[in-house]
């Protein structure tokens, strides 16, 4: 990749290069898989951890993978969350707990209910968080992360809300508030995930904000 090449003549002080100081790799793996995605951080890392490196180099990403694995390689790096809420920046401090994309997501539901302002697209968001779940912890499909008893009857129609109502007329770009029924049956569906799959709840914690000039 042309920014190894570029990177690494810095690093060793070219005579075209000698100048440079800081360095800023904006997301280099956005097209490649995961295998790849994860080699390219592991030797990323290893060139700019060489001895001799003055370099001071940021790292930019929306992969979480890609994140946690240049974490896990930097161990005493300052590691960095930011979103945009309204007109500011927020600036969270990920320490060894990176703050990944669906930690994010659920923070955001979390506000929603709390504030009422639920529309039908968030059942797109909370199918999207049940996915992730269920393929992190080996289950085929997102309905087997729903909590519910041989007998629950709920759990048939609680896999058929998310089903429907996560597509079609339902878009971001045309949002509908949800029936005060299907608040109710959200509510259940994301508490009862909440309680089955347990998060450590200082990451729900509001982030640092800081004003960007």
């Amino acid at each position: 990749m042309l920014f190894f090449a570029i990177a690494q003549l810095a690093i060793d002080k070219q005579e075209s290069y000698a100048w440079v100081q800081n360095i800023y790799i904006d997301d280099p793996i956005s097209s490649l898989d995961d295998n790849n995605a994860i080699a390219v951080a592991q030797h990323l890392a290893a060139m700019l951890k060489a001895e001799g490196n003055e370099v001071k180099t940021v790292i930019s990403t929306h992969h979480a993978l890609f994140f946690n694995v240049l974490c896990n390689e930097f161990n005493n790096a300052n590691k960095f969350y930011l979103r945009k809420k309204s007109e500011l920046y927020e600036l969270k401090d990920t320490t060894d707990t990176p703050f990944i994309y669906h930690v994010s997501l659920i923070q955001e539901l979390k506000k929603a209910i709390e504030s009422g302002n639920l529309y039908t697209y968030h059942f797109n968001i909370l199918r999207n968080i049940l996915e992730k779940a269920a393929n992190f912890h080996g289950f085929t499909k997102f309905s087997d992360c729903l909590i519910v008893k041989d007998d629950d009857e709920e759990g048939t129609l609680h896999t058929r809300m998310v089903n429907i109502l996560n597509h079609g007329g339902y878009s971001l770009f045309e949002p509908r508030e949800m029936a005060e029924e299907n608040k109710g049956h959200f509510k259940q569906i994301f508490d009862n995930f909440l309680r089955n799959y347990k998060f450590n709840d200082d990451l729900f914690t509001e982030p640092e904000i800081r004003q960007l000039a």
